[in-house]
């Protein structure tokens, strides 16, 4: 495979449409296998974002609103008052798949804008309308990607080496990524950039997909146990920190994945920048901060074992929580596709939008 697979220019795609269906790389199954699994509903799509075959919030907001587009497909025959009916059971099942990511009810804002404005037109045209906007929301997140990255490759230095917590990539968008799109961006610009990788427990994004894609891409690549980075970093190991975001709360405040916050607080120890890629459709003004950002608890068994491999002891309490929230104060700077923002504080963010 080469890095024209995973950059965003399409051999290789995270989601695509074919035929009328959805299909997605089963990322539970990465590095072992390559394959993709095909949808066909709203439920289905549901599932998959529930059960992790995507994850990622860019990529988990385009899955959505390819869910809204099939939905919108099987229902092409109906009538129109059972077409209003079955998108919406499509609606609250898609909603209903993982409660952190914002880029998901995003999404499905944007898709039901699209229904809403469409409403005298017949059943066949809003189903065409629906598939050329999710269409639509695919290609505009790798136009996204590619733009916050030129502006983040620009913060690295030649020579860097960067750590980095979960997957924020291509496989975590629909092409290129945000966090790793940034060390993409910079390569391409000529830089020699290094990656260290936080192996990310219990679901191990960072070992199985952050280390995956950048050996494909030929980018120097260490992957290391997330009780590591301390210890690297006290050696002067560790030279910037980039991350991405499921949802970044209008003071600043930022949700990633779990493991982040201690990151952060080690990046500030030992004076690391720490940045934050992420895409507008990240920031959730409706949220005033991290304390109100909906923090998704999983299964045990994501922590007691992995695969068919059980590790702890049968009847231990677990606790499974998927992301954790650092406080603004902790990031050096938010990386988004209209700039860079600095020490975000909530005047600096809302200026984002014109507000």
């Amino acid at each position: 495979m080469t890095n024209r697979g995973l950059n965003g220019n399409q051999t290789v795609q995270t989601l695509r449409w074919l035929d009328g269906h959805l299909e997605m790389i089963d990322q539970r199954v990465l590095p072992a296998r390559f394959e993709y699994l095909r949808y066909g509903s709203a439920a289905e799509v549901a599932h998959g974002i529930r059960v992790m075959v995507v994850r990622g919030a860019p990529a988990i907001g385009c899955a959505a609103a390819y869910g809204v587009a099939l939905e919108s497909l099987a229902l092409r025959e109906a009538t129109p008052e059972a077409f209003v009916a079955g998108m919406e059971r499509g609606f609250e099942v898609l909603a209903a798949s993982r409660p952190t990511a914002v880029n998901l009810f995003w999404a499905l804002q944007r898709m039901r804008r699209v229904w809403q404005a469409n409403q005298q037109r017949t059943v066949a045209e809003i189903v065409d309308c629906l598939i050329a906007q999710a269409h639509e929301i695919a290609a505009e997140d790798v136009r996204i990607n590619r733009a916050l990255s030129a502006y983040g490759a620009v913060l690295l230095a030649d020579g860097a080496r960067v750590l980095t917590h979960c997957n924020a990539g291509a496989l975590a968008t629909a092409g290129h990524g945000t966090a790793l799109g940034v060390i993409r961006s910079a390569v391409e610009a000529g830089k020699r950039i290094s990656v260290i990788a936080d192996e990310t427990r219990p679901f191990l994004q960072g070992a199985r997909l952050t280390a995956w894609e950048m050996v494909q891409e030929k980018i120097p690549v260490t992957l290391i146990t997330d009780g590591m980075a301390g210890h690297l970093m006290s050696r002067g190991e560790i030279d910037a920190v980039v991350v991405g975001t499921d949802r970044v709360a209008a003071n600043g405040d930022v949700a990633n994945k779990i493991g982040t916050y201690m990151v952060a607080v080690l990046a500030q120890r030992h004076g690391i920048p720490f940045y934050v890629a992420c895409p507008l459709s990240t920031i959730d003004l409706t949220i005033p901060d991290g304390a109100a950002i909906p923090i998704e608890e999983r299964a045990a068994q994501e922590v007691t074992g992995f695969g068919n491999c059980q590790w702890a002891a049968p009847g231990v309490q677990v606790r499974n929580p998927a992301f954790d929230v650092t406080p603004a104060e902790l990031v050096t700077a938010l990386i988004t596709e209209k700039g860079v923002v600095t020490r975000p504080t909530r005047e600096r963010i809302a200026s984002l939008f014109g507000t």
